[in-house]
């Protein structure tokens, strides 16, 4: 008897949770929206991996976000910052290594996205802006593995973060100017990190999110591209 008394009073609370945020934001409706979308009988699992490439930037957020109370982005602190977070921290080597992982995963899956799209015609008409946004993204992400790689400051992230910083020194007139934005200065260092790091933790996954927001709006508004 008790324990049906207890699971009434639960049901109850619930109902009052849910009618009172039914009255303010009427979630019933965004609910029906939501399930009531018409998915079309072609889709198949190679349309799920734009889906995979978000729920891979998820997993990067969270797992990157962790990291930030360990790693000192100093060129005299990174490399052991990132040591310390693998060898003492609890889990930590574990959390670096999703992190390292689904990097790797999400550009793997955002490179067939792209071809799935590119394949099937979803980047013709009316889904041209979807596709520039995705191609942005894409850009995006790519500079998430540039930053990303080069902030243990290992030999091997310094030498990556050398050279691609170096690049656009080749474009006339204006290269020279873009190393020295890209740098801090005309070598490579503190002033680098410091850049990368901002990049990394802040511009980047700001960007990211407001694109993505406006990816996710047109594919809801345009629906699922055809098949080939």
């Amino acid at each position: 008897m008790l324990k049906c008394d207890g699971n009434f009073y639960n049901y109850n609370l619930m109902a009052k949770v849910y009618n009172w945020f039914q009255e303010r934001l009427e979630i019933q409706a965004i609910a029906d929206d939501i399930s009531s979308k018409y998915v079309p009988p072609h889709v198949n699992i190679f349309y799920c991996l734009g889906g995979i490439t978000f729920v891979c930037f998820l997993v990067q957020v969270a797992t990157g976000f962790a990291m930030t109370f360990y790693y000192r982005p100093s060129v005299a602190d990174a490399f052991s910052s990132v040591e310390y977070m693998m060898t003492q921290v609890n889990f930590g080597w574990l959390i670096r290594s999703i992190h390292r992982w689904s990097a790797s995963m999400m550009v793997l899956m955002m490179i067939l996205h792209v071809f799935r799209v590119y394949l099937t015609g979803g980047f013709k008409k009316p889904r041209e802006l979807t596709w520039v946004t995705g191609v942005i993204l894409a850009s995006v992400t790519v500079s998430f593995g540039v930053t990303g790689y080069s902030l243990p400051w290992d030999q091997v992230g310094y030498w990556a973060c050398k050279i691609v910083t170096g690049v656009p020194e080749a474009i006339p007139v204006v290269g020279p100017l873009l190393v020295e934005v890209l740098r801090g200065g005309v070598g490579v260092g503190q002033a680098t990190l410091t850049r990368f790091y901002s990049a990394h933790t802040f511009v980047l996954p700001l960007l990211t999110a407001v694109f993505m927001l406006a990816h996710f709006l047109m594919i809801r508004k345009q629906g699922i591209s055809g098949p080939l």
